[in-house]
């Protein structure tokens, strides 16, 4: 039974690259997010969420090739959508 609380899941960084991950797979936007878009996004579903929390977690999925960075803008990797389009990426 899980009994951690989705703020908790957020706050240890695993949560939120999985919210980040997630919006930048979703089909009904453009493929590259702002840093504001995409903490808006964030921010919408969860407020207790810093820029700051979301750029170290945008800095860590970029090191691990999960996604591309830019000084404005976050993009899903090549490899990353590969594996949605496979059906290995889910909620």
């Amino acid at each position: 039974m899980d009994t951690e609380s989705k703020g908790s899941r957020v706050a240890d960084g695993s949560g939120l690259e999985r919210a980040i991950v997630l919006q930048l797979l979703r089909d009904d936007r453009e493929r590259m997010w702002s840093h504001a878009q995409l903490l808006g996004e964030l921010e919408a579903d969860r407020s207790e969420i810093g820029g700051e929390a979301v750029v170290r977690a945008l800095r860590r999925l970029e090191r691990e090739g999960v996604l591309g960075l830019s000084e404005e803008t976050a993009w899903a990797s090549s490899a990353a959508r590969r594996l949605d389009e496979l059906g290995l990426i889910g909620v």
